[in-house]
């Protein structure tokens, strides 16, 4: 009996480890578009990859033929709505980088844009996973496009005042 479950257990890990190496990649860029972290110093999007595998290995057994990836995604994306607020939100910490790609975007409108169009999530799975209505996905999707495709251009700075002469 012990050997078939040490058996089953060595099976486990390998398909953990199998799934890990071929969608740890994929699923840490996301995180990083996310988090809106410079690629090179990402540990917020660590830190959900991490929680996101470790979620998705807790629940390896119960997948029975679901797609673990998609397990993964859904763990990552829900964990970064529900933190957003405490890293967002009353205290202003966890700036998005000025480099990444997505810093102009609201958390939600990168979560959003995120799964909508790097990870190509329908729609209406969108909206039910995040609890919104489909009209506001469509609509925040939209924005955060037009953000990115049409970025605010910002006046460079008028003098004020008058010139001093050198002495």
């Amino acid at each position: 009996m012990r050997d078939r479950q040490a058996y089953g257990d060595a099976r486990r890990a390998r398909e953990f480890e199998a799934f890990v190496a071929g969608a740890a990649g994929r699923l840490l860029h996301a995180a990083t578009l996310l988090t809106a972290e410079a690629p090179d110093g990402n540990p917020r999007a660590r830190r959900l990859l991490t929680l996101s595998l470790a979620h998705t290995y807790a629940c390896w057994d119960r997948l029975h033929g679901e797609d673990p990836y998609d397990c993964a995604r859904q763990y990552l994306a829900t964990r970064f709505a529900r933190g957003t607020w405490h890293q967002y939100g009353a205290f202003g910490r966890a700036r998005p980088d000025p480099r990444s790609p997505l810093a102009a975007l609201s958390p939600q409108e990168r979560l959003i844009l995120v799964l909508r169009l790097y990870e190509g999530v329908a729609e209406e799975q969108t909206a039910a996973l995040l609890g919104l209505p489909q009209e506001r996905v469509h609509t925040l999707c939209d924005r955060a496009t037009a953000t990115l495709l049409h970025p605010r251009r910002t006046a460079p700075p008028r003098a004020v005042g008058t010139k001093v002469a050198p002495s």
